[in-house]
C-alpha cells in the first residue's frame, strides 16, 4: 500500500478544479416532485436514435479532483472516465493528508466511465443493474465533492439523451438527463468535482454515475445502469455492495455524509506531470 505525498494533496486541494464538462453558473433551487406525483409518471422508454443530443468538449489532461465510489470491498471503484483518463497517477483520499495510490485504471472505450482498483475498500454501494422500472419524474440524489468539498444535489428524471464527447477522446453514449430540484444547505454555484460520483435512488441503490451538468438548463447527466453493467461485463467483474439505506428529500444529506465517512464515496486525485494543477473544464 502506497500513499501520495502530503505536498501533492495540499497542492491539488488548493486549486478550484472543474471536472464537469459544461460551464457552470449559480442557480436557485426549484420545487421537487413528491412521491405521489412520481408514481403517476410514465415508464422511461428505451434508448432511441431520436433521443436529443448533447455535445461536450473533453479538454486536455490536467491535474484535478473528482469523485469515485466503491462497488466491492475488494477494492473496485467506479468514476467518470474524464476524471482519471491519461493521468500519470491517481489517488483515493482516505483521510486528512492521506491518499491511496490507485494501482489499476480501466477507462471504458464506449462511455464516460472508468474502473479503479485499490487494495481494498472499507464499504461499497449496491448497484441497480436494470432500468426496466425507471419512470420519468423519479428522484435521484447525487453525492460527491462539488468544488472539492462535500455536497449533494437532488434531481428528477427527464428522459434519455445521447452524449457526444469530442476532444481528448471521442465517444457517443446514451445517458440519463435529470432536472436539478434542490441542493443541501450551503452548496451554491458549481457542481464541479461531483463527476464520477453516484446517483442514488430512494432505495439507496446506484442508478447512475454523474458525468456532466448544464447549469444554464438546470440539467445533470449520468451514465446509465446499462452502460455500467456493460463495462463490468466486459471486464468480467461483479459488484458486491453493502445493504442500501433508504433516502428521502430530508435525509439525503445526512446519508451522503455517512457514505463519505465510511469511504464508500471518496475524493479522487488526478496527477498529471505538467507542473502546477490548473483549472479543468
Amino acid at each position: 500500500m502506497r500513499f501520495l505525498p502530503d505536498w501533492l494533496i495540499y497542492a491539488l486541494a488548493i486549486g478550484a478544479i472543474a471536472f464537469t464538462l459544461f460551464s457552470i453558473n449559480p442557480r436557485a433551487d426549484v420545487p421537487g416532485l413528491d412521491a405521489a406525483e412520481e408514481a403517476g409518471q410514465l415508464l422511461l422508454p428505451p434508448p432511441s436514435m431520436f433521443d436529443p443530443e448533447v455535445l461536450v468538449d473533453v479538454g486536455p489532461v490536467s491535474s484535478g479532483l473528482g469523485t469515485a465510489f466503491a462497488i466491492s470491498r475488494d477494492g473496485w471503484w467506479l468514476t467518470a472516465r474524464h476524471v482519471v483518463d491519461e493521468c500519470d497517477r491517481v489517488g483515493i483520499v482516505v483521510g486528512q493528508n492521506m491518499a491511496l495510490d490507485v494501482r489499476d485504471v480501466r477507462p471504458a472505450p464506449f462511455a464516460d466511465l472508468a474502473l479503479l482498483r485499490t487494495e481494498r475498500a472499507p464499504a461499497a454501494l449496491t448497484l441497480d443493474e436494470t432500468e426496466n422500472d425507471f419512470r420519468v419524474g423519479q428522484r435521484a440524489y447525487h453525492v460527491g465533492f462539488p468544488q472539492g468539498r462535500t455536497g449533494e444535489a437532488s434531481s428528477s428524471l427527464i428522459g434519455r439523451e445521447t452524449l457526444i464527447a469530442r476532444g481528448r477522446y471521442n465517444l457517443e453514449q446514451p445517458v440519463l438527463a435529470w432536472a436539478e430540484t434542490g441542493r443541501t444547505e450551503g452548496l451554491f454555484g458549481s457542481l464541479a468535482g461531483m463527476s464520477g460520483g453516484p446517483a442514488l435512488d430512494r432505495g439507496g441503490r446506484v442508478i447512475g454515475v454523474t458525468i456532466a451538468e448544464s447549469s444554464r438548463r438546470g440539467r445533470i447527466y449520468t451514465a446509465s445502469p446499462a452502460s455500467i453493467l456493460r463495462w463490468l461485463n466486459v471486464q468480467q467483474l461483479e459488484a458486491f455492495g453493502d445493504p442500501p439505506t433508504r433516502l428521502t428529500d430530508t435525509n439525503y444529506g445526512l446519508r451522503a455524509d455517512s457514505l463519505r465517512r465510511a469511504l464508500a464515496v471518496a475524493l479522487v486525485i488526478c496527477v498529471a506531470d505538467q507542473g502546477e494543477p490548473r483549472r479543468r473544464r
